[in-house]
């Protein structure tokens, strides 16, 4: 008899207590960044990081960030993201690699941010309904919405792609504004005149 089939996207279950992980905060054009990362990959980035952001990071993951003796390799995957997100923000990374941890997030919502990060490349767009499509919930657009709004990691996984079917911008947690600039940065979007 074999025993219960383990989520390959979840991370394993810890031995004792809560995962390490860390947090620190990059600069960008969209002003700073949170990043936060586990030994199984990146775990969020947030817009407009303030302490605030790592605190409710700290909420879900019942521990606070683990200091660099205790998190070496979640440190160390910080410091890729960084280099990775300035580079993207410089125009020269069109992609990521970085290693991902679905944690704070599940279900339909994972499915969907999935198809998102597979799918839908740099300097393109999907509609929320193409998403429910790729996510075999045909009837979902609506929840699609819902599932782009609770990313926890933007950017990398890259909610700002995902437009209205017909053509509009959608909405964005992290503001128009943002979306407008990152789109631009793809080529997808002139430059804002100002």
């Amino acid at each position: 008899m074999t025993g219960p089939v383990r989520d390959p996207d979840l991370p394993a279950a810890p031995a004792a207590g809560p995962r390490p992980w860390a947090w620190t905060t990059v600069p960008s054009p969209l002003g700073p960044l949170g990043v936060a990362a586990t030994d199984d990959g990146l775990l969020a980035v947030a817009f407009h990081a303030g302490p605030g952001a790592a605190k409710r990071i700290a909420g879900r993951l019942g521990a606070p960030p683990a200091p660099q003796a205790r998190a070496a390799g979640c440190h160390a995957l910080l410091a890729d993201a960084s280099e990775q997100l300035a580079a993207y923000f410089a125009g020269r990374r069109q992609t990521f690699a970085l290693p991902l941890d679905w944690t704070l997030t599940s279900g339909f919502h994972r499915r969907v941010l999935r198809a998102l990060h597979t799918h839908v490349p740099y300097g393109t767009v999907a509609t929320y309904q193409d998403l429910a499509d790729l996510a075999g919930e045909p009837g979902a657009a609506r929840a699609v919405g819902v599932a782009m709004s609770s990313n926890p990691l933007p950017v990398v996984v890259p909610c700002h792609r995902v437009v209205e079917s017909g053509g509009g911008l959608g909405g964005f947690t992290g503001g128009l504004d943002i979306k407008r600039t990152l789109l631009s940065l793809e080529g997808f979007l002139p430059e804002p005149l100002f």
